[in-house]
């Protein structure tokens, strides 16, 4: 290997089962994708590829041959490859195939469904946390509702009729639209399929969700888009990352304090920006933040689990996150993408 700390791979199969490989080696430290490629050009690792800028080619030959992979993984289940790639691959080169390949596919399943449980517990813990501003937010116009409605009930006036009729038709939307923004929060979907995001209507998307993380706020909200980079990504994976670093700001300011969003690009990179006057994380927590089940909040108030799904969704769209806090200042987590 040219660098003993890095092993660079290259994937024969881009299917279901080539996709899911891509995705789980993508995310390792010290492990470089050189390339993948398959016969059929519609595969999903190729799409997977070309999103994160990474080699996608239907060429087997020039792949295998590639002077710096140091590991060809065949899960193509192509009986002729094997003999193709003897023929092509450097000689520093190793393969992974046959029963091997299998076997990995399989841990690569495993995992794949461990993480699907992860963010499924998470997202049902992040949704608890949101009960009472949502019942805040509910009963406001459900008052609202029941009071017009008893005043219905004796008004002549078919002016007033009307106009109270007009206020309770709004109310029931407030209601609708709270809780449809919530259901699609829910039912979160995750997956592969990517598209050109806009960042800051996310964020703003976001905001609407994490507001109801306390009843009663007192938080000023700044906005400094200073620009509105595109990005390549499943919208739900960006929705499920900001939720939950916007949560988490609103809880370390408990309820008081002011937030800062802010966007900006530089030559190849849009940049996310979230930050909150909140109480900060001490030093020694600041390594641990993103291990799954670590929490600093009392039994009962959060799972451990929020942060080290967002950096798995992160490294996911190979993408980079940092943290700066400051005990008693406020923390600032920065998020940064690849343009489109």
């Amino acid at each position: 290997m040219a660098n003993s700390q890095t092993i660079n791979i290259a994937i024969l199969g881009a299917g279901k089962g080539g996709c899911a490989l891509f995705d789980l080696l993508n995310n390792l430290p010290d492990v470089t994708i050189v390339g993948i490629t398959d016969k059929n050009p519609k595969a999903p690792g190729l799409r997977r590829a070309a999103d994160l800028r990474i080699t996608a080619t239907r060429t087997l030959a020039e792949l295998i041959g590639h002077p710096e992979v140091d590991l060809i993984v065949d899960v193509t289940g192509d009986p002729s490859v094997p003999a193709l790639i003897q023929r092509n691959k450097h000689p520093g080169s190793e393969v992974l195939g046959g029963a091997a390949a299998r076997l990995l596919w399989r841990l690569v399943q495993h995992e794949t469904q461990i993480q699907a449980q992860l963010l499924s517990a998470e997202k049902l813990a992040s949704i608890g946390t949101f009960a009472s501003g949502l019942a805040h937010d509910i009963n406001n116009p459900l008052y609202l509702i029941l009071g017009l409605a008893e005043n219905l009930a004796d008004e002549k006036d078919p002016a007033i009729i009307r106009e109270q009729i007009r206020d309770i038709i709004q109310a029931v939307q407030r209601i609708s639209a709270l809780t449809r923004e919530l259901m699609h929060y829910a039912r979160y979907s995750g997956g592969d399929v990517a598209q050109d995001v806009e960042l800051t209507s996310k964020l703003d998307e976001a905001l609407k969700i994490a507001r109801y993380a306390t009843a009663l706020q007192d938080l000023s909200v700044v906005k400094s888009y200073t620009a509105k980079p595109i990005v390549r990504a499943n919208p739900d994976d960006l929705i499920h990352v900001f939720v939950n670093i916007l949560t988490n700001a609103i809880h370390a300011m408990d309820g008081r304090g002011t937030l800062t969003l802010a966007t900006e690009w530089f030559d190849h990179t849009a940049r996310v920006a979230i930050s909150d006057t909140g109480c900060g994380i001490a030093k020694e927590n600041i390594g641990r933040i993103f291990d799954p089940f670590f929490t600093t909040k009392p039994p009962g108030k959060g799972t451990g689990l929020g942060l080290h799904n967002v950096r798995t969704i992160v490294k996911k769209l190979n993408g980079q996150i940092s943290v700066d806090s400051e005990v008693g200042r406020g923390t600032t987590f920065r998020l940064d993408f690849e343009k489109v």
